[in-house]
Formats: C-alpha cells, structure tokens, sequence
C-alpha cells in the first residue's frame, strides 16, 4: 500500500543521508532521530572543530628513564651483579653463629606456660588428685572431655573413668585452670604424634601415665606461675 512504500522510501532516504555524512567526516549527534521520523537527523559538527584554538594542548607527563638509569640495569644484567651481591650475603650469614638447632637431638625453649600432651597428677602418696568435681568437663568449650564417678568406701569420690578426646581438644588450658586441685594439667611434651585417630583418644591409666612421667616438669612450671593463678 502507499503508507508501506513512502515509510520505505524515507528510510532509504535517511540511510542515504547517514552515509553521505559518514563520507564527509561528520558525526551523527546522540539525539539523533528515528530513520522513521519524519522529522531529519541532527549532525554534530566535525571533530576537530570541537576543539577551540584557546584549549590548552594535553601533557606528556610520562616520566623518561636516565641514561644513567639505563646504564646501570644494562650493566646490572651483563656483569650479574645481583648474582655477586646475593653469593657475599651468603658468605657474611655462613660465617655468623647458627640460629637453628640439631632437631630432635637439640631442643628449643619452651615456656612453664605451655600447653602440651594432657596428664592425671598423684599426690606424693600416690593417691589421685582428681576429686570428681567434674569442673574440667562442664567448662571445656570442645565437650572432649567424659567423667565418671562413683564413691569410695572412705566416703571419698574419685573416677571410675576419665577420657579426654585429643581429636577435639583445642588445647585453651580451662580445663587446668577450673581445677581447684591442679589434678588435671597440660605437661611441656609435645612430641605425641600417632598413625591413627584411636591412639588419641586418652583414658585415665593413659593419663596418669602421662602424670608419673612429667611430674617434676609439671610441678616445676606450676611453681613457677603460683603468684600469677
């Protein structure tokens, strides 16, 4: 019909225009209207006409490497420099005392307030120190520690069983510092490492193994923090 030919022909028309200006150098404007519209297409002017005479040129502001620059890299990679630098800080550190020790023959320092492998403590009569109160295990935040109890024919109360689970241990001390009898303590070792999860799960004769063994270290360093506890 002649509404679809004469919208046919004022499209062809408009591309026509769009690439006449394109071949003149001229850009078309961002409002430019709709090949469709009847009304004609807005053309911004050139390019370089958008730039006055009066606007300032842009600057270079690259900063230019030295010759002497240039020189001192190009000698740095020719003569190996670096390489000669890093083989006399070798020399001066061979010839200066050994930090590092002769593992596991040579031991470092360790604080009377470290916490290692745990351990059950006697008293010098041999009887147990634990009283059963159960402290430790209402206060470990990694519910890795299980208490029995039962009562003696004296009248005391001691446990029937004492496991604590190495696996969740997070090693935070409050299980020695809730006990009023300093029964249950993180001795100084810390060399316990085992091929599987099993052996890590501790029970009271491990424990007060643990205790016969470490007892003069851990009497040592509770002694020593007695003004602080």
């Amino acid at each position: 019909d002649n509404t679809t030919l004469s919208s046919f022909l004022l499209l062809s028309k408009s591309i026509s225009h769009m690439l006449a200006l394109s071949r003149s150098g001229r850009l078309l404007g961002a409002r430019a209207l709709h090949p469709l519209s009847c009304r004609p297409l807005i053309a911004t002017p050139p390019l370089e006409a958008s730039f006055s005479s009066n606007s300032p040129v842009p600057q270079d502001n690259t900063k230019k490497t030295s010759v002497s620059t240039i020189m001192d890299n190009a000698s740095g990679v020719f003569f190996l420099t670096e390489m000669m630098r890093a083989l006399w800080l070798t020399g001066e550190v061979f010839m200066q005392p050994k930090v590092t020790i002769n593992y596991p023959y040579e031991k470092g320092y360790l604080s009377p307030r470290f916490r290692g492998e745990h351990a059950l403590r006697r008293y010098p009569s041999g009887d147990e120190r634990c009283i059963a109160c159960k402290l430790c295990e209402a206060v470990c935040p990694a519910q890795a520690i299980t208490i029995d109890t039962e009562e003696r024919a004296d009248g005391a109360r001691r446990t029937t069983r004492y496991d604590i689970d190495m696996t969740k241990c997070i090693y935070c001390g409050y299980c020695q510092e809730a006990c009023p009898v300093d029964a249950i303590v993180e001795g100084p070792n810390f060399e316990y490492a085992t091929e599987s999860r099993e052996e890590l799960l501790y029970d009271k004769e491990k424990l007060l193994a643990n205790g016969d063994r470490w007892e003069k270290a851990i009497a040592k360093n509770l002694a020593t923090e007695h003004l602080y506890r």
